[in-house]
């Protein structure tokens, strides 16, 4: 029951679904993809951590066959790119109205990536 209540806190959301990502670490090291969906503390990356499953024969398809997809990676592998494989690290800002934005640095300037989702 404990473990079901913590799987239910709030988590970072700075990397959603459509953002673009490179994956920092892991066998698939320095592979950029979209994300397709998040799952928890978790993301799929199109292109990324591809396995093979082995599909039984059945009237439809008496051969089988085998069949590529990709699973899920831990969202702290991943960080968002920007450009060519270049990883930013995105830190929350304030504006004058009240406003916050997810930014990162660009040399010495911070750039707006988007705006934070404010939490009902």
């Amino acid at each position: 029951m404990k473990k079901n209540h913590l799987r239910e806190k709030s988590l970072s959301r700075k990397i959603r679904k459509g953002d673009n990502v490179v994956v920092i670490a892991g066998n698939d090291r320095g592979k950029t993809g979209i994300v397709k969906s998040t799952i928890e503390d978790r993301v799929v990356v199109h292109g990324v951590n591809m396995r093979k499953k082995h599909i039984k024969r059945t009237q439809e398809m008496p051969k089988g066959r085998i069949v590529d997809f990709e699973c899920p990676i831990h969202i702290s592998n991943v960080k968002i790119c920007i450009g060519e494989n270049q990883g930013v690290k995105l830190k929350v800002r304030t504006d004058e109205s009240g406003q916050r934005h997810y930014v990162y640095k660009n040399g010495e300037d911070e750039v707006i990536y988007r705006s934070v989702k404010k939490p009902k």
